[in-house]
């Protein structure tokens, strides 16, 4: 595969040749992008324009946050003919998420606005009448998870036939989630004579794999991350604190209150301790909200809402909210966990950092966790720093930092006569001195209550790499450190295709994320027999994820699926005869995975 020079260079100096205006843009894109407050190009920006406009395939790696989606958007919706008189779309947009799905879809409304593009979300969890029927009606650009546009294919109701331009948009994701031979499959109903786009945070060789057989003559765009002048922090900080699970949830209040952030997203890995956690918070006195797969769209996007209008500042959620989410006012991601994959700790504190804002990365890491902070320090290059939790003596003092800053702003900007009258006649009895340390206190006690409730939170020393090993290993182990299996609350779903299909524990993890609001990590362990399937999830949504796999499709074969007759509140089936079954174990976080 021939390439264009790879591009590392960082963005030159803002100029004339640098605007919107210099990339060959139509006039309408230029008034909407103007309308949005966009000066200039970003690198990915000023990079991907241009040869995606002259309709060269192309192979993007940027980071998240680097304004992937106006790189492909402004040039698809620019070559969009004036005159369609088809109802197909001439354009696909991948993508992993439906939060993802629905950002995607909202920049290409605001960009294409006054050209009258008709823009389609697709994804599981939205009823599918409502796309049936506008699909009917005709639309230019569909941006569809995987699954579901698979199911329109195989349906009639999705044609591809008029497709100009496909684009995998974090492909590196979309594999991640076992959807690799679903985009395959969508690629082969695809014209040959088409421009497709691959856009990647990671290059692993399997996005390599793909771009060779699926791109021609690909340009190839890397933008390199950004390294800090000399003398001056970077972007993004990032923390770690060694801290005993038990004393997590106490040493998250600490550090948030030592940290003060505008407004912060914990992410935890299982929706119960997103609820558990959520409680917590709010008896500390945050504004905290839930966030994960177990809410319905509508209940997400209320919540969204309430953190952009500064109604809530703190966001508890699962790794549904690690892609497609950009909240202007964020300052603090906090890792709960360590991520058991340094790329989604990528993902994850991406969501700060965006736009050239700065931002705050805090991770809590168990003891046993420690080596794996060293290897997502490897992977990505960059320093975490392990700090020590700090102490009451700490919080106090900052604490006093905060009513200092507090009343200093109110020296200077509020109108303090009202009150004049009242320190006049106390310095009559009292010292001017004393009277501003009594307003102080007051003013300090109102805004920090129950610091003297405060207990030391236990340091834990930083264990070398043998002791802080991982608990990995073979078959039956659990990566991530063995968390438990689900209890009494998880039955086992039965699905009528097994290893004789080629499904893997990926396939069925993709397929239920894809059709229902239940995110992988909520998914317990998945068994592969030679004929069928057993996949353990919560007793609450199992029929949601039944009649999710009902209406879709598995390595493109529609299969039988029912709860497991066998199965009594996440009792093992056992398995007979001929039927030999083979156990994939994943952990509750939904990241161990047979990766090809």
């Amino acid at each position: 595969m021939s390439s264009a020079p790879v591009s590392t260079d960082p963005a030159p100096a803002a100029d004339d040749s640098s605007a919107f205006a210099d990339l060959g843009l139509r006039a309408e894109l230029l008034k909407a992008l103007a309308a949005l407050g966009y000066e200039e190009p970003t690198p990915i920006q000023r990079e991907a324009i241009p040869p995606l406009l002259a309709g060269r395939d192309l192979l993007g790696q940027a980071a998240t946050g680097t304004g992937k989606t106006a790189a492909f958007a402004l040039p698809l919706l620019q070559r969009m003919p004036d005159d369609r008189p088809g109802g197909n779309p001439v354009a696909l947009v991948l993508v992993p998420t439906r939060e993802l799905a629905v950002q995607v879809s909202e920049a290409f409304h605001r960009y294409g606005k006054d050209l009258g593009a008709r823009v389609l979300p697709i994804y599981g969890g939205q009823p599918i009448g409502r796309q049936l029927r506008a699909l009917d009606a005709g639309v230019d650009v569909v941006v569809a998870t995987p699954g579901r546009a698979l199911d329109h294919i195989a349906r009639g109701t999705l044609n591809l036939g008029a497709l100009a331009t496909v684009v995998l948009d974090e492909a590196d994701e979309m594999l991640d989630m076992g959807f690799a031979e679903d985009i395959e499959a969508i690629l082969e109903h695809a014209p040959q004579q088409r421009q497709t786009v691959l856009f990647s945070a990671t290059m692993p060789a399997r996005i390599d794999g793909l771009a060779r057989q699926h791109l021609t003559d690909p340009v190839r765009i890397l933008i390199a991350r950004e390294q800090p002048v000399a003398g001056e922090a970077p972007r993004v900080r990032q923390n770690a604190y060694i801290v005993a699970r038990a004393h997590k949830p106490a040493a998250l209040g600490r550090v948030l209150d030592v940290e003060s952030p505008t407004a912060a997203i914990v992410f935890c890995r299982s929706r119960e301790e997103v609820d558990r956690l959520t409680e917590t918070m709010n008896g500390r006195g945050y504004r905290a909200e839930a966030l994960h797969g177990g809410m319905s769209q509508e209940q997400r996007d209320r919540v969204m809402g309430r953190l952009r209008a500064g109604t809530a500042d703190l966001l508890v959620a699962t790794d549904v909210a690690a892609r497609g989410l950009d909240v202007e006012q964020l300052t603090h991601v906090v890792n709960y966990d360590v991520p058991s994959a340094p790329e989604s700790y990528v993902h994850r504190i991406g969501r700060v950092g965006r736009a050239g804002r700065e931002g705050v990365a805090i991770t809590l890491a168990e003891p046993r966790e420690h080596r794996m902070l060293k290897t997502i320090e490897r992977v990505t290059g960059q320093r975490i720093t392990i700090d020590k939790i700090p102490t009451v003596a700490d919080l106090r003092t900052r604490r006093l930092e905060l009513t200092q800053a507090a009343l200093r702003e109110s020296l200077l900007e509020d109108d303090l006569d009202p009150y004049r009258a009242i320190v006049e006649s106390l310095t009559d009895e009292f010292d001017l001195v004393e009277v501003a340390l009594a307003a102080a206190k007051l003013a300090h006690e109102a805004t920090s209550p129950g610091a003297a409730d405060e207990e030391e939170i236990p340091q834990v020393p930083v264990r070398g790499p043998r002791e802080g090993r991982p608990e990995v290993g073979g078959r039956g182990e659990r990566r991530g450190g063995g968390r438990p299996r689900p209890g009494g609350t998880t039955t086992q779903v039965f699905v009528g295709l097994g290893r004789r299909a080629g499904v893997r524990p990926q396939d069925l993890v993709g397929a239920i994320t894809g059709e229902t609001r239940i995110s992988g990590r909520d998914i317990g362990s998945i068994e592969i027999a030679d004929r069928f399937s057993l996949i353990e999830v919560p007793q609450a949504v199992a029929d949601e994820v039944i009649a999710g796999l009902r209406g879709s499709t598995i390595k493109g074969r529609r299969a039988t699926v029912r709860r497991d007759r066998d199965s009594d509140g996440g009792g093992e089936r056992r398995f007979d005869g001929g039927d030999r079954g083979e156990r994939r174990y994943r952990d509750a976080g939904g990241d161990r995975r047979d990766r090809r």
